[in-house]
């Protein structure tokens, strides 16, 4: 209900990247199923009280908690090469954030027009 005021009337793009941008980041930091768990709940409350279908808000947390490429932390493949590879926390910012932007805004792009909101 926080965050409800600030996107109503907005675009379902704004609407979806929103909640692709809480659930990434979150996810980055604690596995994704918990992420899911926790957000699918709110994405369908907010879509209720927007007035829109939940059903691609629910596809949204999806997505963004399957996509934790940013930190070893949220990934557990991450994890176990980040210290056998001599991997430092930065080379998975380097290469993870451009794909982590990259998927949300192509991913608040199509889920709207394969899913209609």
């Amino acid at each position: 209900s926080y965050i409800e005021p600030y996107l109503a009337g907005a675009p379902p793009f704004v609407v979806i990247l929103s909640i692709y941008v809480l659930a990434s980041a979150l996810t980055e930091t604690v596995t994704n199923n918990a992420v899911a768990v926790i957000l699918t709940p709110i994405a369908i409350q907010l879509a209720l009280a927007l007035g829109l279908d939940p059903r691609p808000l629910v596809v949204t947390v999806m997505f963004a908690a399957s996509a934790a490429f940013s930190t070893p932390i949220g990934y557990q493949t991450n994890t176990l090469v980040y210290g056998p590879g001599g991997y430092r926390f930065t080379d998975f910012t380097k290469a993870g954030l451009p794909l982590n932007i990259l998927l949300a805004l192509t991913a608040s792009f199509f889920i709207p027009i394969i899913w209609p909101v």
